[in-house]
Formats: structure tokens, sequence, C-alpha cells
């Protein structure tokens, strides 16, 4: 008589959704930052934006590596694939000083991209 034994299947299966649900908030974008809250919706989004974030100190970050605010547009530019259609996601710490983000926005709007907006979280 053979009987199949889904015990172990079951104990794997939680093992591996336990690991999943403890790294699935570690996927996101490498800048910890304490985001404000709207209660504005998502954005469909068929592929990755280029970030640049401001943290607390006011250092700003190019994706996941620090960037010098000079040096930020050039950058951009380099690695743009869209040229100036380009979406770029700024992301602001809610501590920061609101001109800190204003300057980065302005920068980017100044070298002609058109395709920029603010990165919050959903309102709880």
């Amino acid at each position: 008589m053979a009987e199949i034994n889904v015990t172990p299947m079951v104990d794997v299966m939680l093992v591996l959704l336990i690991v999943f649900m403890v790294a699935a908030p570690m996927l996101t974008v490498g800048v910890p930052l304490d985001l404000p809250q709207t209660q504005a919706k998502s954005m469909n989004q068929d592929k990755d934006p280029l970030t640049v974030s401001v943290n607390n100190k006011g250092q700003i970050f190019l994706q996941e590596s620090e960037i010098k605010p000079d040096e930020l547009v050039a950058k951009l530019q380099a690695i743009a694939q869209n040229g100036y259609e380009e979406r770029i996601f700024v992301r602001g710490d809610k501590t920061v000083n609101y001109g800190t983000v204003m300057q980065v926005m302005g920068r980017l709007s100044a070298a002609g991209f058109k395709r920029v907006a603010l990165v919050t979280e959903t309102e709880q």
C-alpha cells in the first residue's frame, strides 16, 4: 500500500513563506527613509524608474549611491535611457528641510527632465 506523505512538503512551504515574508521588505530601494504619508493612489509602473533620495541629514543619493548636488544632473543625463523623458522619483525623508528637496527638484527641472515625481507612503 503506497501513500504520499505531504507533511514534509507543507513544512518546507511554510518555511519558504516565512523566509519570503521576512525578505520582502528588504527588497525596496536601498536608502532608508521615513517617507511622509498621503492619501494619493500609487502609480502603475512597467519598469523601475531612476530614484533620487534625500535623507534626514540632507545627503543626496542616486539609486543607492551618495552623490554631490553638483554631479546629480550630469550623472542622470548619462544613465537616462529615454533622455529627458525618463521618469525620476524623488524620495525625501519627512524630517528633511523642504528647501533641500525643492533644490533637488529644481536642478532636475532646470536640466530639462519633465517626468519628476515625489514618492510618499500610503496614509494609514
